[in-house]
């Protein structure tokens, strides 16, 4: 950052005299430019932008009001302080000059140490403007990087969760990318209509987006004998199967609760509403607290959508994979019971880009031949 004895001061004004004067007040101090009119003043700055300039008002051809007008137009001169040299004393014409942009008002006749304070005063302020600006420039840097950071923080964090209960499971890596496809597909899509418009920006569609793969993320408290158990379960193992829900987040909520400082990392509070809720069912029927309708968090009722439609066409070790046209038509019977209408409706709407995702991330040949039907 310059020095104030660093700066350069233009010189605007057609009489020489006056010139002269500002020359002899100022250029001990400063480097000193000199422009004759207005043109040759836009000219100069143009060429070699001042860090001030002292501007005559009543000028032949372009006076000093269209000179400022003119520089505070474009964005490579309009944080260049302009002090208005003037005879006239109107607060009208003063006024006029603020209004252009202009900072202060010189009187003339000059009085030499009025322009040195002046101009000293203008130039340490922009100076400091300058310094200020440089400052948030690096701050802001800074913040993107550390946003930056964090997020990638986010991901690496759901990711590894999400892994650590595949590892436990039948279900593969397929399943998390393509459960993150749908549950943004649907939320896209619902934010499209007026009534779920105001609940879907975009910083929670990728919410829903990044927290999708934690779900399942209570499988891991799960026995194995149960999690992975090729046959049907029975009614006490399914008992069981079913704590994966409350286990998730219980998990999350611990986890929240040591990240609390971070305000940024809150997006847990979105996986634990999708780990809890994803099979709470519209008709109040679900688990684990047989929530109903709009009681169930709008991240579980379209992680419910994405969840069975995946269930539905991967292969699994006591089914085949079902069809897409099979798959699309058991959550449409089930609207309004196991799923959220607008949900559903919305599905329907994106059930081709849903066979793309899944036939785009299946895992096994049988099931992109299903898919294909």
């Amino acid at each position: 950052m310059k020095g104030i004895d660093e700066c350069t001061v233009l010189v605007v004004d057609d009489t020489e005299a006056n010139v002269d004067i500002l020359v002899d007040a100022l250029g001990d101090t400063y480097s000193v430019m000199v422009a004759m009119d207005g043109e040759s003043a836009l000219e100069s700055v143009a060429e070699e932008p001042p860090d001030i300039i002292l501007l005559d008002i009543m000028m032949p051809g372009i006076d000093g009001y269209e000179v400022c007008r003119r520089l505070k137009s474009q964005p490579a001169t309009e944080g260049i302080p302009v002090i208005f040299l003037t005879a006239m004393t109107e607060i009208a014409n003063k006024t006029r000059g603020f209004e252009v942009g202009a900072v202060d008002y010189i009187t003339k006749p000059f009085e030499v140490l009025e322009v040195q304070a002046r101009v000293r005063t203008h130039l340490s302020l922009e100076l400091a403007r300058r310094e200020l600006a440089q400052q948030n420039e690096v701050l802001e840097i800074k913040v993107a990087e550390r946003t930056m950071e964090l997020a990638l923080t986010q991901d690496v964090t759901i990711h590894s969760l999400a892994s650590l209960a595949e590892t436990r499971d039948n279900e593969t890596g397929g399943h998390i990318l393509r459960t993150q496809r749908y549950v943004k597909a649907l939320a896209k899509k619902l934010a499209t209509t007026p009534k779920y418009a105001p609940l879907l920006d975009q910083r929670t569609i990728q919410l829903y987006f990044k927290c999708a793969p934690l779900h399942d993320i209570g499988k891991v408290g799960v026995p194995d004998a149960i999690l992975l158990k090729p046959g049907k379960l029975t009614d006490e193992e399914f008992a069981i199967m079913k704590t994966h829900c409350e286990l998730g987040y219980q998990a999350l909520l611990r986890a929240e609760k040591l990240l609390a400082a971070e305000s940024q990392l809150s997006f847990l509070s979105q996986a634990m509403d999708i780990a809890y809720t994803h099979h709470e069912k519209f008709n109040g029927s679900g688990y684990p607290r047989s929530l109903a309708g709009e009681d169930i968090p709008l991240s579980g009722r379209i992680m419910a959508v994405a969840d069975v439609y995946d269930a539905l066409i991967c292969k699994r070790v006591y089914k085949p994979p079902f069809s897409h046209e099979k798959a699309v038509a058991i959550i449409s019977g089930d609207a309004g019971s196991h799923f959220c209408p607008d949900v559903v409706a919305a599905f329907l709407e994106l059930q081709e880009e849903f066979r793309r995702i899944a036939l785009e991330l299946a895992d096994h040949e049988e099931e992109r031949q299903a898919l294909l039907g």
